[in-house]
């Protein structure tokens, strides 16, 4: 009888199926002592007697695909780079002296006054766009800032910031000042105050042609000397004697003549 329990209790255990699970610690015991497959093979050149045990850079570990069909070389370098580079250096020391060159001849005019109708009317004088702080170049130490009074009203601050922004770089800043209006007291006012408080000459013209006769009058007598607008006086006689006589008050050049031709001379006229 026993034997025969034994039997069936072994038959009946052979059809069931045992799933073991195992412990967290025979996890990480497993995990730890199992190494990862490396994904890099190594190049060619590095078959040698001690072959390193990983690749040292990336060109070798993919350097496998260089013998595959999926490849293409690269194409070469231009050669004629640096030649380039050497031509557009010394093309640009060629046309830097031209720049300056064609700076001192012209009016260089700031892209912010592009469609302004006042470089219309410059006729008289050259004139290129650049990249400049004030509105107009107009020489070494020149420079003009244009303010429409129409424009004024709408920005009444506009002007003080542009005249900031100039610091203390020109000996001469002219404000060139468009009255487009009919009611000019007030806002005149305005802008001549602050040109007068910031060390700037204010020129007003009533036209757009105006205007622009300031603006090439200023750059023609850029280097011309002071005394070509000082009255001239000649060296004859009467003209001396005019200029004198005429620096007394309501005597006019009539009068010097008959007061010449009465007394003849200076000295008996002073008598």
């Amino acid at each position: 009888m026993g034997t025969q329990e034994e039997t069936e209790q072994r038959q009946h255990q052979a059809g069931k199926i045992t799933v073991r699970i195992p412990s967290h610690q025979e996890v990480l015991e497993k995990s730890q002592s199992r190494s990862l497959p490396s994904l890099f093979r190594p190049s060619s050149s590095s078959n040698n007697n001690n072959p390193p045990a990983s690749a040292s850079s990336f060109s070798e570990a993919f350097s496998f695909v260089k013998n595959t069909e999926f490849y293409t070389p690269p194409p070469p370098p231009p050669q004629s780079s640096s030649n380039e580079q050497g031509t557009a250096s010394n093309s640009s020391g060629n046309i830097a002296p031209a720049t300056v060159t064609q700076g001192r001849n012209a009016i260089i005019v700031s892209r912010r006054q592009q469609g302004n109708p006042i470089l219309k009317h410059i006729r008289n004088v050259r004139w290129t766009f650049g990249d400049i702080v004030p509105d107009y170049l107009l020489g070494q130490n020149t420079c003009a800032l244009y303010l429409s009074l129409r424009y004024h009203l709408l920005h009444p601050d506009y002007i003080y910031y542009r005249i900031r922004e100039l610091q203390k770089g020109f000996k001469l800043r002219v404000v060139l000042c468009h009255v487009d209006l009919e009611d000019v007291i007030k806002p005149l006012h305005e802008v001549t105050r602050t040109a007068l408080l910031h060390d700037c000459t204010l020129l007003c013209g009533w036209s757009v042609e105006e205007c622009a006769r300031y603006l090439e009058t200023i750059k023609i007598y850029e280097n011309k000397p002071a005394d070509i607008i000082q009255e001239r006086t000649e060296n004859d006689y009467l003209s001396r004697l005019s200029n004198t006589i005429t620096t007394v008050r309501h005597v006019n050049k009539s009068d010097v003549v008959s007061l010449g031709s009465t007394f003849g001379i200076t000295e008996k006229l002073t008598v």
